[in-house]
């Protein structure tokens, strides 16, 4: 039977459907009790994978590689993006996207563009995943992240949930806001003025009925919630840096911050972490965020699978 997601792109969170999330979490989590077994997965034997990154990373580029393996597929990529690819020499996105479907079956891009996913979706005939465009959006990691909720906290409906930091440029709060905001939570927006969540989003939100609070109070929040999502401030981001060096440090999770929190409060964190949360908070129970980037390999091998009609 084809998958409902077979032959599909995945480049904005609003076209992510609850059938769709409850088909990659438990395609997902079918995966890991074959790894966890000892068992080996070819879904993708004989199928490329191309990865187009412009842009800085290692966790969703190597999840993405790693996934792919594991399904026992091959992988192709542009690893210093812009300077590596013909774009130094003008190509557009749409033209790339035409010249990867003759030797790739699924391409994924990272780009430092707003709507550059859509671009070389626009000229691709393979299914193309939005690893991150600009301060837009990041819909795999919002995957990850929902997989990871409904683990550590048995549920996804009804939770309240803090999404801290960096809410303005965080592309994964952008994302997650939107997917969570399906199953009812009560959100927390925590983030100095300057870094508020966007009002679009925002106002989106309230208009489906879900109660968010702005605040820049971190701890008055954790000690309503039971999630817990950091970020950092996306400094590359900022035109002004005298803004980032004001700004930086204004939330730290602590010892200090967990105690003040919701009894059990999950920690996450999509990584890269600088200052914002202390290490000594890994030896946490909830400290969920490198389980969290564990589970990114785990659902993204199922969207990949799913995407191509290989599941």
């Amino acid at each position: 039977m084809t998958s409902v997601l077979f032959g599909k792109d995945i480049l904005h969170v609003k076209d992510i459907k609850l059938e769709h999330i409850s088909l990659i979490l438990e395609t997902a989590s079918r995966f890991e009790q074959v790894l966890a077994s000892g068992g080996r997965l070819k879904n993708m034997d004989g199928k490329v994978l191309a990865i187009l990154f412009y842009e800085p990373s290692t966790h969703t580029r190597l999840t993405f590689e790693t996934a792919m393996i594991r399904l026992g597929g091959n992988v192709v990529s542009t690893l210093q993006g812009i300077l590596t690819s013909s774009a130094v020499k003008g190509e557009t996105l749409y033209d790339t996207g035409k010249m990867i479907s003759g030797y790739a079956d699924i391409a994924v891009i990272r780009h430092m563009q707003p709507g550059s996913a859509r671009e070389l979706a626009d000229g691709a005939t393979i299914p193309v995943i939005n690893g991150g465009d600009g301060s837009r959006q990041h819909p795999t990691q919002a995957l990850v992240d929902i997989y990871t909720i409904q683990k550590e906290r048995g549920r996804l409906n009804n939770l309240a949930v803090t999404l801290a930091g960096d809410l303005k440029n965080g592309r994964t709060v952008h994302s997650l806001s939107w997917l969570l905001g399906k199953y009812g939570p009560r959100f927390y927006f925590v983030s100095p003025e300057e870094l508020r969540m966007p009002a679009e989003i925002t106002q989106s939100l309230r208009d489906d009925g879900i109660e968010v609070v702005e605040t820049d109070n971190i701890a008055e929040a954790a000690s309503k919630s039971d999630v817990l999502y950091m970020t950092r401030l996306q400094k590359e981001r900022f035109e002004d840096l005298s803004l980032y060096e004001r700004l930086k440090g204004s939330h730290i999770i602590n010892y200090e911050l967990i105690e003040k929190s919701k009894s059990g409060i999950t920690i996450m964190h999509p990584l890269p972490r600088t200052d914002e949360i202390d290490r000594e908070i890994d030896n946490y129970e909830g400290a969920a965020y490198f389980r969290q980037a564990a589970n990114g390999g785990l659902v993204r091998m199922a969207i990949i699978a799913l995407l191509t009609g290989c599941e």
